[in-house]
């Protein structure tokens, strides 16, 4: 019982409609484990991903904690982050740091006809706000910079 409605969850009991996460365009959008709830014979709609997508919420949870970790080592080791390991490609790597990078955009550049760019500064209700997530491994030449999935993908060295 939610708010005096009843539903039930046929996938293992995973939220639905009124438990999505507010995107950052404000519509709604399941997340990680969550299925909406759909009509009958409904296909799902996927979301193309931006370039630079905003953090899932493992990654906010790991972004949010991690900085604040008494003993960083062991944080990395519960979160499955390995020290090492194999990429796709068969490069042995070795982590070095974890990074995490707060963005906002505060101006905006539009090109001049003729050439060059026009500034102008943004107002505060069109900032934009990001954050970003990376794990720095070195693969024998130089840094790679690994998302969080993409790491946790490593294959044992």
């Amino acid at each position: 019982m939610h708010r005096d409605h009843h539903h039930h969850h046929d996938k293992g009991g995973a939220p639905g409609h009124g438990h999505q996460h507010i995107g950052h365009n404000g519509g709604h959008r399941a997340v990680q484990w969550q299925t909406p709830h759909l009509p009958k014979g409904a296909q799902p709609m996927v979301e193309d991903a931006p370039q630079e997508t905003d953090l899932d919420l493992v990654e906010t949870s790991f972004v949010e904690t991690f900085p604040s970790a008494s003993d960083p080592v062991s944080f990395l080791r519960m979160a499955g982050v390995p020290f090492s390991g194999r990429s796709a490609d068969g490069l042995s790597l070795q982590l070095l740091r974890v990074e995490i990078a707060d963005r906002t955009d505060v101006g905006v550049l539009a090109p001049v006809i003729g050439g060059g760019f026009h500034y102008d500064p943004l107002p505060g209700r069109l900032n934009s706000h990001r954050r970003s997530l990376s794990f720095a491994y070195f693969d024998g030449e130089a840094i790679r910079l690994l998302s969080l999935a993409e790491a946790k993908g490593l294959k044992p060295a």
